[in-house]
């Protein structure tokens, strides 16, 4: 294990994990300079890239991206995420996935209310 990925809260959650979900994009360049790893998943089984896109932080997503976080990883992944909120762009270009990849994924309008 890592020094960046031995400090973590009660669920688990590295310093990579909350500086991401937090939008802190300096930080999170630095701890994966250091060699955080941006694979690793909470005790709920939530990834650091699904996080960041659940909270529209679409800068950190394209640089853990490149650093190989696995945008399938987790659950929801960060694939389901992006469908689930509308974040097409996003699932195409930087996540790598398409509406296939959406089968049985639940969709989110405006507020989160779930698209009928």
């Amino acid at each position: 294990m890592r020094e960046t990925d031995t400090i973590t809260k009660l669920t688990g959650n590295t310093l990579l994990m909350l500086s991401a979900y937090a939008g802190h994009l300096a930080l999170t360049q630095a701890l994966l300079s250091r060699g955080a790893d941006p694979n690793t998943l909470n005790d709920s089984g939530q990834s650091i890239v699904a996080g960041a896109t659940f909270k529209g932080h679409d800068d950190i997503v394209r640089v853990l991206m490149e650093h190989k976080a696995d945008p399938r990883a987790g659950k929801p992944s960060a694939i389901e995420v992006a469908g689930m909120f509308g974040k097409k762009e996003l699932l195409e270009q930087v996540l790598g996935g398409t509406e296939a990849d959406l089968v049985d994924v639940p969709r989110f309008g405006p507020g989160g209310v779930p698209d009928s």
